[in-house]
């Protein structure tokens, strides 16, 4: 019997990942059904009851979410609408089915005061209406849900959407000279990467539930990864750093946000891949 999975917010960088990764490497025990905002509003309580009472799912992988970090500063009504009461509608719903989530969040639950990877255990504070509308989440995940794994990731890309990757590549094509933030340290992360680990944890069946985070091997400024993408590119572009305070954003943004993956390796036996070799993997799919 077919193992059926939902999958929300499909049109995301996570979403079209995970649909290309099925596509290409078919998952013969697993049955996937992909949804939008337009065939499933998360945040609509009724139409998510009604989604799942009419399917029969086993899973739930949450990729729909409000992502746009400086426009949540205006928006935050509709941030806390789509990360947190949706979140807290498919927690409802899926433990009246039986449904086991998979909800995805973010490194920004933390405010980047810290100076080595975060684990599971430390205390999120975050710093912007985003980290904490995807921290609201979370709870809510949290107090309804035994059987939930919520995977935090960091500074995520893919060859889909808006993400730094294509807006360097697409900068790098127009400009000679580009200023790119040094002062802000993290791992970026793969969007195929995380949709494997997704995959794994459903075909292993694995019940090790709980709070995890995951993101690609290696600790980057975002000018070392603008570095990165342009010498994979062999684009001689003259990149200049530069401090937070010469690149005002409405939002705040943690000055480090570096996840350690210890404890998906130890529980989960899940290896991160490096930041280099899924970078050099994406741009060949770009």
């Amino acid at each position: 019997m077919k193992t059926h999975v939902l999958v929300t917010g499909s049109n995301g960088q996570l979403g079209k990942s995970l649909s290309t990764l099925i596509n290409n490497h078919p998952y013969n025990s697993l049955q996937f059904t992909f949804t939008t905002k337009a065939t499933l509003d998360i945040s609509n309580q009724e139409q998510v009851d009604t989604y799942f009472q009419s399917n029969n799912f086993n899973y739930c992988i949450n990729c729909a979410a409000y992502t746009a970090v400086d426009k949540a500063e205006e928006e935050k009504e509709q941030a806390f609408l789509v990360n947190a009461t949706g979140a807290k509608n498919l927690a409802e719903v899926s433990k009246r089915y039986g449904v086991t989530l998979i909800h995805i969040s973010t490194d920004f639950v933390f405010n980047g005061s810290k100076r080595e990877p975060y684990l599971e255990t430390d205390t999120p504070n975050p710093i912007n209406v985003y980290g904490n509308s995807k921290l609201q989440g979370e709870r809510f995940i949290q107090s309804t849900l035994k059987h939930y794994f919520i995977i935090r990731t960091s500074w995520l890309y893919s060859e889909f959407g808006n993400n730094f990757v294509k807006t360097m590549l697409r900068l790098g094509a127009e400009k000679k000279e580009l200023h790119v933030v040094n002062d802000q340290i993290g791992s970026p992360t793969y969007a195929k990467d995380l949709a494997e680990v997704i995959c794994e944890i459903i075909i292993t069946k694995n019940t090790q539930f709980g709070l995890y985070h995951y993101s690609n091997q290696g600790i980057l400024s975002w000018f070392e990864f603008a570095q990165a993408i342009f010498n994979v590119t062999q684009n001689n572009i003259q990149l200049k750093p530069i401090p937070t305070s010469g690149y005002p954003t409405p939002a705040k943004r943690p000055l480090y946000s570096v996840l350690s993956s210890s404890k998906i390796h130890q529980n989960l036996r899940i290896e991160e891949k490096k930041v280099l070799f899924s970078l050099k993997n994406c741009l060949q799919n770009i």
